[in-house]
């Protein structure tokens, strides 16, 4: 049996990828096959094979089923910007179409646990009207939303839920990434959080100097998602 997820964030830069690669290394720890896969991203590093960027290889560093980079990251960016503008600047469709065949190509791989990463918030515009929320209702996939802590987060995480809910995807689950550790009320906020998403917090992951997808792992229920 075999499990796929789409993982959101509440907004760019909440640790969507620490998140997802803990995930996947929890999973493969327990005997499960993996796979991740960022279908697109900007913020690119020039290499001799092409287009690398450091949150794709980061999934495909925890996936023990293995692909092309060109299929884990179909889209990749150079100009760390919105993606529908560096996808404008290359002149690439960067439509749900576009998208849809490589993650089908992903899902088919049939890796027990497979997670496939969005780009910043739930939407991310694409070419057109298009946004990256699209692709994860074409796809029809459960969500995980990454809540980064700090000022402001419940109001983020509550219209993300609300947003997910309207779209027709089931909220899987939640993690709260806590990257500001000297929020005001934090315990608090945490629980108002507990409160007011329909969906079990997955963990509680504390702000590391360098977070390792092991230390985040520790941090993590994979057992509320697993097969």
């Amino acid at each position: 049996m075999t499990a796929a997820y789409f993982v959101a964030g509440t907004d760019t830069d909440v640790g969507k990828t620490t998140v997802a690669a803990g995930l996947l290394h929890a999973a493969r720890l327990s005997g499960a096959s993996t796979l991740g896969a960022k279908p697109v991203a900007s913020g690119c590093l020039t290499t001799a094979e092409g287009l690398r960027n450091p949150d794709a290889l980061a999934l495909m560093a925890e996936s023990s089923v293995q692909v092309p980079y060109t299929l884990a990251n179909p889209f990749a960016f150079e100009p760390a910007i919105a993606p529908h503008l560096a996808a404008r600047e290359a002149q690439a469709d960067l439509s749900v179409a576009a998208l849809l065949a490589p993650m089908r190509q992903v899902l088919a791989q049939q890796a027990d646990f497979t997670l496939i990463e969005g780009a910043g918030g739930w939407r991310v515009p694409l070419a057109g009207r298009a946004n990256l929320s699209d692709l994860a209702v074409a796809l029809g996939l459960p969500v995980i939303l990454v809540v980064g802590v700090r000022l402001g987060c419940i109001n983020h995480a509550v219209l993300s839920a609300e947003a997910i809910e309207r779209d027709g995807l089931p909220l899987a689950g939640w993690v709260a990434n806590i990257i500001d550790p000297h929020t005001s009320r934090l315990k608090e906020n945490l629980a108002t959080l507990a409160e007011r998403l329909p969906a079990p917090c997955l963990g509680r992951v504390p702000r590391f100097e360098r977070a390792t997808a092991e230390q985040v792992a520790a941090c993590l229920q994979w057992a509320l998602l697993a097969p």
